[in-house]
């Protein structure tokens, strides 16, 4: 894991990061307009953001781009998206699951409403921090 220095900067790497912070906030956008889809349109944000093109577009990219991140406080926000990501999809499978079953729908439902705000909140935290040029916090375990 790199140290940071107080500005966001990695110790000793070179300030030549711009145009991945670029591809960052592009991601970022990507996200945001899927869950805004959620938010205006008929869907949920959580379908929005699993199934929207931006998402899926977002998730390619970060794939992509992710070598050029690596070692850099740039890698935390690759980490944070991609992980938002698929534990989003791993919650909206558990609540698929449980509205097959009758007494599951209250559940599934609440699950839904629960994951919606935090892919937003997951979104707005991440995308503030990178225009802060601040790493977002990596899982402890």
């Amino acid at each position: 894991m790199a140290d940071y220095e107080q500005d966001g900067e990695p110790a000793g790497t070179a300030a030549d990061l711009e145009g991945s912070k670029a591809w960052g906030h592009v991601m970022y956008a990507l996200h945001g307009i899927s869950a805004l889809g959620g938010m205006l349109g008929p869907a949920t944000i959580v379908s929005t953001f699993l199934f929207g093109w931006p998402s899926i577009i977002a998730v390619i990219l970060n794939y992509i781009t992710r070598g050029n991140v690596r070692g850099t406080w740039l890698d935390s926000h690759w980490r944070w998206q991609l992980r938002t990501f698929w534990i989003a999809a791993a919650w909206a499978l558990a609540a698929v699951i449980l509205m097959l079953t009758f007494i599951g729908i209250p559940v599934a439902l609440l699950i839904i409403a629960l994951l919606g705000i935090w892919l937003l909140y997951r979104v707005i935290r991440g995308w503030l921090a990178l225009f802060d040029k601040k790493p977002m916090p990596l899982p402890t375990h």
